[in-house]
């Protein structure tokens, strides 16, 4: 039989997300991906005598070896060494952008859900234009009005991205504006900032978590996409895309594999493991689908 609304909303508050989170295989295999990431970026010194940017000549295109576990590029640089350094600059690209796209996306949308009128409607159809451009052609416009550079490329996404947090963070905040709390303490005297900082921010601090999560994995592909099209972090610094770009001639793809592989791989992981973790904390923090899978063990 089916648990009880009453037994099921017991359960619903003894289960905190943690626990949902714990037991849930993707949010451990996302957060075992991103410590191995974050740790080997942060170590990176120590894990490879290679300097990236070294060029040896005499190495071309040596296959991976004891010397060099994943092989040499065309210019004779260590692969891995250059995958370890490029992994600072995808988190610093992507922890970066998403900062300043909640900064920007949740100040506008606090303040669009929570006036409403006229405030809405500006910043509403400014968020719909922002969204109609592609976003990879609205980075590459972006980024070539500038010298593309590391910070040049972190502003950009971070800018592009704001409209997707705003709209979300009105739509919650619409819903909380009209609940009895937030009443009450307009009521007791409270200032608009008061009630928007220790009312309304605390509730939709669990969406902006998410979609921050989910956000890095964006930031991460969109500076691997731009540094790919020579608009993003410039020689001789390391970039996984840039690393895909050295090695799409198709003459090296057929002779050194591993140059193009190595990073695509990377990538694929370092994305794979922020969107499974996002989705696990969207899981584990919407109440419904925690009821659901109470009341599958009921039934089973």
């Amino acid at each position: 039989m089916a648990p009880s609304i009453k037994t099921t909303d017991s359960l619903l508050t003894q289960r905190r997300p943690f626990d949902v989170l714990r037991a849930d295989a993707r949010a451990v295999i996302g957060v075992v991906l991103i410590l191995l990431l974050v740790t080997a970026a942060a170590i990176a010194p120590l894990l490879t005598s290679f300097d990236p940017t070294a060029i040896e000549l005499s190495e071309q295109l040596r296959p991976p070896s004891a010397a060099h576990w994943l092989g040499t590029d065309v210019q004779g640089r260590d692969v891995l060494s250059r995958l370890l350094f490029g992994a600072r600059i995808s988190l610093a690209v992507g922890l970066g952008a998403q900062l300043i796209a909640l900064v920007i996306g949740g100040t506008l949308g606090l303040v669009s859900g929570f006036y409403g009128r006229w405030v809405d409607e500006v910043v509403m159809r400014i968020a719909d234009v922002t969204l109609a451009f592609p976003t990879l052609l609205l980075l590459i416009a972006m980024v070539a009005a500038f010298q593309p550079s590391l910070g040049v490329v972190t502003v950009t996404i971070g800018v592009v991205g704001w409209a997707g947090v705003a709209r979300l963070v009105r739509g919650q905040v619409m819903v909380v504006r009209g609940l009895e709390y937030v009443h009450a303490a307009r009521a007791l005297g409270g200032s608009d900032a008061r009630i928007l900082l220790r009312h309304v921010l605390p509730a939709v601090t669990a969406p902006l978590v998410i979609v921050a999560t989910l956000g890095i994995a964006a930031a991460i592909m969109a500076e691997s996409s731009l540094s790919f099209l020579g608009l993003g972090v410039q020689p001789p610094t390391p970039s996984w895309g840039g690393m895909i770009a050295d090695a799409r001639d198709l003459a090296q793809l057929r002779r050194a594999p591993w140059t193009s592989l190595a990073p695509g791989l990377t990538i694929g992981c370092a994305v794979l493991a922020f969107n499974l973790l996002g989705d696990a904390l969207r899981d584990a923090t919407d109440p419904r689908q925690l009821a659901r899978r109470l009341a599958r063990k009921g039934e089973s």
